[in-house]
């Protein structure tokens, strides 16, 4: 009778022991943070990067999780991208013993944030504004080792362009009556640095610059005070290089109120889907450009584009996808490591990431931690909106379409 009890209660016992292993294996949880704009001119854009980041880890999870663990994300919201605001999401996240990482696709313009990740070697992961992390990382790049760039230097936005209107003159596909070009930018590091590079490029061409204009960061209402300048010079060419949708949708609209015989340029803005709701019909014509965003052509940008449609209704710009293939890197890095508590490991198995992505082939600069840029990896593509659709004319090996006269241009 003892005999029988023991071997009762020692099977019992081991099973009970199963159980509980198994339940905590299953339970195994490793928090992603994603620092992100939910307020304010940038929430379209930062709404869309938490999607990017949720759909990524219910892919993952659905298949099991990676390296014995569930992903599980967790939102900071940077609000109006203050560096108080900032710095709140990001301590709050990292306060947590179960995060693991962060991931963004821009949290503020100055990219400070970088300091705080690398003091608790934080795996970091983020998209935007490259000058201001460049700047931050390449003066010591052993510094952050945890840290690195989904997306390439930003010199090309201040060069490209150049060579890309030469072209499309030489084809004639675009008739431009004079060389004069006018800027204007708001006072954050991403828009200010453009413009700037823009103007010395377009100087360097030969080009007079008639204005280049700083305004304040933030929600721009009213444009006309510019606009009147451009329609007395009447330049070939007007840039604007604030990113916010909203307000280039604004600046557009009253652009158009009374049109110049001008290029419209405006950067960034028209790739987030809230401008072309905003905007219709009247965004027709308008280009702009962007580094690090989806190839419309290879189809891991449709399989992206398609699960997100899927899933969320709308087919995103380019923060979305890039959010979602941040996630796919770090679960890379931590199924090569195992373990999500080895930190550095997982910051160095991201340094040496090559694959191809929805925005090219990605690898990083170990002396910026950023992405390569070329046509052959990380290319900065030229759009044009037409009826309501992103239309990539340049580079030529990755468009999907051409350029055309905007309709309020003459002919």
């Amino acid at each position: 009778m003892t005999v029988k009890f023991s071997s009762l209660w020692l099977s019992l016992a081991f099973a009970g022991l199963i159980a509980t292993n198994s339940a905590h294996a299953e339970g195994k949880i490793s928090k992603i943070g994603v620092i992100a704009p939910l307020a304010g001119g940038s929430a379209a854009d930062g709404s869309e990067m938490v999607d990017g980041a949720k759909l990524a880890v219910d892919e993952i999870n659905a298949t099991g999780g990676v390296a014995g663990y569930k992903l599980q994300v967790v939102v900071g919201d940077t609000q109006s991208m203050s560096v108080e605001s900032v710095t709140s999401a990001v301590q709050r996240l990292t306060n947590d013993p179960d995060l693991n990482a962060v991931i963004t696709g821009y949290a503020d313009y100055s990219n400070f944030e970088i300091e705080m990740m690398a003091e608790q070697d934080m795996p970091y992961l983020l998209y935007a504004s490259t000058d201001s992390t460049r700047a931050i990382i390449a003066p010591h790049p052993d510094k952050f080792p945890t840290v690195w760039s989904l997306n390439a230097s930003y010199d090309a936005y201040k060069t490209a362009m150049i060579p890309v209107l030469h072209s499309l003159e030489k084809s004639g596909k675009l008739k431009l009556q004079n060389k004069k070009v006018a800027l204007i930018s708001t006072d954050n590091p991403y828009s200010k640095s453009i413009m700037n590079g823009l103007k010395k490029s377009f100087e360097e061409d030969g080009w007079t610059v008639t204005s280049a204009d700083l305004l304040p960061t933030g929600e721009i209402s009213d444009w006309r005070t510019f606009l009147v300048k451009v329609r007395q010079d009447n330049p070939a060419v007007v840039i604007n290089t604030d990113p916010r949708a909203d307000n280039a949708a604004k600046f557009l609209t009253q652009f158009l109120e009374q049109p110049t015989n001008s290029l419209v340029f405006i950067q960034y803005a028209p790739h987030i889907p809230e401008f072309l709701k905003l905007t219709g019909e009247k965004a027709t014509g308008v280009i702009y450009n962007l580094i690090g965003g989806t190839l419309p052509k290879s189809p891991r940008t449709a399989e992206i584009n398609t699960k997100f449609h899927a899933k969320f209704g709308y087919e995103p710009g380019s923060s979305g996808p890039a959010v979602y293939e941040e996630v796919m890197l770090y679960a890379d890095a931590l199924k090569k490591v195992g373990d999500p508590k080895k930190r550095l490991a997982i910051g160095k198995a991201i340094g040496e990431i090559n694959k191809l992505t929805a925005q090219g082939r990605l690898s990083f600069d170990p002396k910026t931690h950023l992405a390569v840029q070329s046509d052959d990896d990380f290319p900065i593509q030229f759009y044009q909106v037409w009826d309501g659709k992103r239309v990539l004319f340049s580079p030529q090996q990755h468009a999907d379409g051409e350029f055309r006269m905007p309709p309020w241009m003459k002919q």
